[in-house]
């Protein structure tokens, strides 16, 4: 291993009835030299979920469980409470996105010229599957809704890739819930000086009958919490950006 790819990776997984897909995502996960800790957050799956996890003999796998299904968001949180790594990267427990281009995210991190990187879907490095032209107008809707108040010119904010110094995510105040994380966490992060990259990545998404969640109700509830969190910031919120600024190396 070089020293321009260390082994400081965490990876976050969220997970909810996911047991068809995630053997498979560990197994790329695991794979990768630079991954150090690999943190899986079953959001009260209903299937066999846990079971394959828990079966999958790798010593950087931790499982944590919830017992109520709280949603993404709640997953998220939870996962984020043990990251070891210094640089942490969300995996969704679904194939839509392929980890091996999660290096991609990386290397301007370990490079020194971001702090934060999304991976856009709309910046196609190799594929994407052709899917709903509603969510396609959906999510750059978002996006161009969300940049107008955080001055940033982002791609695809409902990206799921998305790394971090893990000092930025770690103790990040999250209120939101369901599949709020994407807006809120790019509201609060904009609301700091670091700085933030995108990059291309493939995509493979599925249909509704293959196990996509996000509805349309998703998407009226991000359009609310756009203007929540970019709008209103909170002691917690203040203090979470002044404690970022001052850990950012520069």
């Amino acid at each position: 291993m070089s020293s321009e790819n260390p082994k400081n990776v965490t990876i976050v997984i969220p997970a909810y009835n996911e047991e068809k897909t995630i053997a498979v995502v560990l197994e790329k996960l695991c794979a990768l030299e630079y991954v150090q800790q690999i943190i899986v957050v079953d959001d009260a799956s209903a299937d066999k979920t846990g079971e394959v996890v828990q079966n999958f003999k790798d010593e950087r796998i931790l499982y944590l469980r919830h017992e109520k299904n709280a949603g993404k968001t709640a997953a998220l949180r939870t996962g984020f409470q043990s990251i070891e790594g210094e640089i942490m990267i969300v995996q969704d427990a679904d194939l839509e996105y392929d980890p091996d281009e999660i290096i991609y995210l990386m290397e301007p991190i370990w490079e020194n010229k971001a702090d934060v990187v999304y991976g856009s879907r709309f910046m196609t490095r190799k594929a994407s599957r052709v899917l709903y032209f509603y969510h396609y107008l959906a999510n750059k809707s978002l996006t161009f809704f969300s940049n107008l108040f955080t001055n940033k010119n982002m791609t695809d904010v409902e990206t799921c890739y998305k790394a971090f110094r893990s000092f930025i995510i770690k103790d990040m105040p999250i209120k939101s819930s369901g599949f709020g994380f994407e807006i809120e966490v790019t509201a609060n992060v904009s609301k700091t000086k670091a700085r933030v990259f995108e990059t291309p990545i493939s995509y493979y998404g599925r249909t509704y009958e293959e196990g996509k969640k996000i509805t349309m109700k998703d998407g009226f509830a991000a359009l609310w919490y756009i203007l929540r969190f970019n709008l209103n910031s909170g002691s917690k919120v203040k203090k979470y950006i002044q404690s970022v600024n001052s850990q950012l190396p520069f």
